[in-house]
């Protein structure tokens, strides 16, 4: 028997192991980069589902609020019921209205005002006023304060106010009236910083206790100046409110003007802080003429004389907003407003009544309509209600100051509305 062989395991040559080594290798890299890759899709295909989610959420939570929004304001009139009538004094009542659909309200800027359409006995016709709120947004209630307008000074054969009046003795608790959304260019916003002083004159405290209270509930830091002229205690109404607000929030500085202080009846200190009317004078001794904003609301002397006080003393005019109601508005408190020259070269025409009237260069449409015995309805005269719009059937009119409610195309506000041509209205 011959000498046994053993058998080597069989030679893998070193490239061919090497080429093994490196084709293991790729496969192991291959196999970790479609993992990779399997595990990035996952995860781009969960954060595009989440994505897609929020945008989802979003989108929905948006129409929501646009349908709440659609919802909580209407167009035209609404119902609301007179949940309370409460007296401030002998002729200021404080009028709290819910909507009588039970829906939710809008929220509104404060300063802004109600518009009320009344059936007033005696009357042929619907009566249109607007009102001031006076408290700050609320879910389920609008407030407004009223002063019943008395016969005019000098005049005794002269008549109350027939809305005000209609208001203090006729409007019970319980009643229905027709009320348009809230509206108006003159509110303050409760979201910015800047310092604030706050005015109001009479009965013209409303619009700006509306922004105080506002301001309040927003728990807004910024400065606060609140001034309140009237004659005596008699006149003063909310003084306790006032004065709680006050005292609760460091950053509001109560200043209670009386002009005529009663003797022995109204006490300095406790009841009033100054024995003057307000003034720019006043003013200069308080607050920071140079940063502040102004928002003001009174009878003309007084609105007149604080808006020529202010620009006296170089207050721009984007400071100084002050209300527009009434004949008395921001256009009689303002300075006059200078002649237009192309004046001359205007004709206005009202085609039902057949009337062609030049220009005088300064008369709103409804001041040159009334004049020439051309009947156009008209409720606050400021641009605020509507009552007076007028269809235009040729030409085009223009606006000193942006109107509180827009009128439709081809329409004008008559009672704030100047000719920007010659023009053919529907009256």
């Amino acid at each position: 028997m011959g000498p046994i062989e053993l058998v080597a395991p069989l030679a893998v040559p070193f490239s061919a192991a090497l080429f093994l080594a490196g084709l293991t290798a790729y496969f192991v890299i291959l196999g970790t980069r479609e993992l990779t890759a399997i595990r990035v899709a996952r995860s781009t295909a969960v954060f595009e589902q989440d994505y897609l989610r929020e945008q989802i959420t979003e989108l929905a939570e948006r129409r929501r609020r646009e349908q709440q929004k659609a919802e909580r304001t209407w167009d035209g009139f609404r119902k609301f019921v007179v949940a309370r009538k409460v007296p401030e004094s002998h002729d200021i009542c404080s009028f709290y209205f819910e909507p009588h659909d039970r829906r939710p309200l809008p929220g509104f800027m404060p300063g802004q005002y109600l518009t009320f359409r009344l059936n007033i006995p005696g009357q042929p016709k619907a009566v249109t006023r607007c009102y001031s709120l006076s408290d700050a947004p609320k879910p389920d209630y609008f407030r407004c304060t009223i002063k019943r307008v008395g016969v005019p000074p000098g005049k005794p054969d002269g008549k109350p106010g027939l809305v005000s009046s209609h208001f203090h003795d006729q409007i019970e608790e319980g009643d229905i009236v027709d009320v348009k959304a809230p509206g108006g260019q003159f509110f303050l916003d409760p979201a910015e910083d800047t310092p604030v002083v706050l005015i109001g004159g009479g009965i013209g405290l409303t619009p700006v206790l509306s922004m105080l209270n506002a301001l309040v509930d927003a728990h807004s830091q910024r400065n606060i100046w609140f001034f309140y002229g009237l004659r005596h205690r008699g006149e003063h109404i909310m003084a306790e409110h006032l004065r709680q607000v006050a005292e609760d929030n460091p950053n509001v500085q109560l200043h209670i003007c009386y002009s005529d202080p009663r003797p022995n009846e109204d006490i300095a200190g406790e009841h009033y802080d100054h024995a003057e009317r307000v003034s720019v004078d006043l003013l200069k001794k308080i607050v920071p003429m140079d940063a502040a904003h102004f928002y003001l609301c009174g009878p003309p002397p007084m609105m007149q004389s604080l808006v020529e006080g202010f620009h006296a003393v170089g207050v721009a005019d984007e400071r100084i907003h002050y209300e527009a109601f009434g004949p008395a508005s921001v256009k009689k408190a303002a300075p006059a407003q200078p002649v237009d020259a192309a004046a001359s070269s205007i004709e206005i025409s009202f085609s039902r009544s057949e009337k062609k009237i030049g220009w005088d260069g300064k008369s709103t449409l409804l001041e040159i309509a009334e004049a020439n015995g051309i009947h156009i309805d008209s409720g606050c005269r400021a641009g605020n209600c509507g009552t007076c719009i007028t269809a235009i059937k040729q030409g085009t009119v223009k606006y000193p100051s942006p109107p509180g409610t827009t009128p439709e195309a081809g329409s004008c506000l008559a009672c704030v509305a100047l000719p920007a041509s010659s023009i053919v209205l529907d009256g």
